[in-house]
């Protein structure tokens, strides 16, 4: 709903109901969308809640597939889903059964534009160069890839449907990410993170490989659901 409309079913002036969303967007228990300025209830909500984790269906449908990245390449695979513009929250998760990987926490909030995702979302958000490079900025690195690079990437990252990042975000460990696209657009992504000297050449290849599949999996059946 756009800002009028929510103030005036709640009964109050639209300046005050305008600063009260933007308050609650900034803890991201509401997210406005970026072309048509409506306002939905934010992914914010979600630490609050396991249960909303539980019926959400890209979760549902993205936690097998994710267990099964795990087991094969033996890699800390997660489903994350945009918040609003700027951050990104992970709604699903599976660990493979090894003495070293990356936990990665059911419920984090993380940067939009960070490592792997972060190059697959900038690939479908249709933001211009001098914006990308504003958020770019914004990201914290390891080891930073120049802009121009990282510009690269997410061209490939549009082409290829998959994205990686070798070391760039985290030293010593690769994460790859690819887009769950739904309805001509991207809101979810499967990420995986494994250690970098275990994850290169054919293995490296077979992984992209797999990722992609799942994620082109989730999102024709998320089409279905729509």
């Amino acid at each position: 709903m756009g800002v009028n409309a929510i103030a005036r079913e709640l009964g109050v002036v639209p300046s005050s109901c305008l600063h009260i969303l933007r308050a609650l967007a900034e803890d991201a228990l509401v997210q406005v969308h970026p072309r048509t300025k409506h306002y939905s209830l934010g992914l914010g909500l979600l630490p609050l809640t396991q249960g909303m984790l539980r019926r959400n269906q890209f979760a549902k449908l993205v936690q097998p597939e994710l267990e099964a990245l795990a087991a094969k390449h033996r890699v800390s695979a997660a489903g994350v889903e945009l918040d609003g513009a700027d951050h990104m929250v992970v709604l699903a998760t599976a660990q493979p059964t090894m003495p070293v990987a990356i936990e990665v926490a059911l419920g984090s909030r993380l940067p939009a534009l960070v490592s792997a995702t972060g190059r697959c979302i900038a690939a479908n958000s249709g933001l211009p160069e001098r914006e990308l490079k504003k958020k770019f900025s914004a990201v914290k690195w390891a080891s930073p890839p120049s802009f121009a690079t990282w510009l690269k990437d997410v061209e490939e990252a549009r082409k290829e449907g998959v994205a990686q990042d070798i070391g760039n975000y985290m030293k010593g460990f690769t994460v790859v990410a690819a887009a769950v696209i739904v309805g001509g657009e991207m809101r979810q992504a499967i990420t995986v993170v494994g250690v970098s000297e275990q994850l290169n050449g054919g293995r490296l290849t077979a992984l992209r490989r797999d990722l992609k599949r799942c994620a082109q999996a989730v999102s024709e059946r998320l089409e279905v659901l729509r």
